[in-house]
């Protein structure tokens, strides 16, 4: 490794793809894989969860000599230095149910900002990257960046949801934007995997994401693939994304600036 351990994205973005696509076939060999550790609430990982955290894990700190942060095992904070951030298995209640909304997500966070991000979705045979600047691709084919639009023509994805949830962002209030969001956009879709909605925003399928979750193994892949496509990532209040933000509001510019509006409002309300 040099001095700088980004002074070569475009091989560490090698590097790491070559260890997703290692990792890809166990992922989908493991498809319905039943809860073994609960986290409390109705969260919980896989036995594969842990396997390949510590299977991915191991290979990128071999090869690249960077440490990683996992959703299972932790690592080192992400503030400030360079560091991987892993979740081996994003959406897991659908992974778990055999669902193919599931995916790996993986990025690389420099000073508190993530510089590449990786969302594999070996069910679906799609691979999204990017390292900062861009471009976004899928499969390894670049896509476009991402045209100015419209809410009303725009497909959104929205996070997690229960009406009788507490915490950071209470259920209620995740309800009252629905109605709006339902009035204002073209369609609303819950795809039950944070990474799949950021991912599908950075490639356009959708025109934007409403994210309530503030981990940065969830959030981190997708903020990079956003950002490279020349999308507009903010937390909720419409404050710039880091890697300590409570929330994610993604979008293509145009159709961010209206959800903002649109959040704005019911919160005032």
């Amino acid at each position: 490794m040099t001095a700088d351990p980004i002074a070569d994205l475009p091989a560490l973005l090698a590097t790491a793809s070559d260890i997703l696509d290692a990792a890809a076939p166990r992922f989908a060999e493991g498809i319905g894989a039943p809860s073994a550790i609960s986290k409390g609430g109705n969260d919980f990982a896989t036995e594969l969860d842990l396997e390949l955290e510590r299977t991915i894990s191991d290979r990128l700190e071999r090869r690249t000599g960077i440490e990683v942060h996992g959703e299972e095992f932790g690592g080192p904070q992400l503030t400030s230095g360079t560091a991987w951030v892993l979740d081996p298995i994003d959406g897991t209640f659908n992974y778990s149910s055999g669902h193919p909304l599931s995916g790996m997500l993986l990025a690389l966070v420099h000073e508190g900002e993530p510089v590449l991000g990786l969302t594999w979705l070996p069910i679906l045979g799609r691979r999204y990257a990017a390292a900062l600047g861009g471009p976004v691709t899928l499969n390894g084919a670049p896509l476009p960046p991402l045209p100015r639009g419209r809410l009303a023509e725009a497909m959104i994805g929205f996070g997690a949801f229960n009406v009788d949830a507490t915490g950071r962002i209470p259920g209620r209030f995740r309800f009252d934007l629905l109605g709006p969001l339902s009035r204002l956009s073209s369609r609303v879709r819950m795809h039950g995997s944070t990474g799949i909605d950021l991912a599908f925003t950075a490639s356009g399928v959708l025109g934007g994401a409403i994210v309530f979750g503030h981990h940065p193994w969830d959030n981190a892949a997708g903020v990079a693939l956003i950002r490279a496509a020349g999308g507009v990532v903010t937390d909720l209040a419409g404050d710039p994304w880091h890697i300590t933000s409570g929330s994610v509001l993604a979008a293509a510019p145009g159709v961010h600036e209206e959800l903002l509006d649109m959040i704005s409002m019911v919160s005032t309300a």
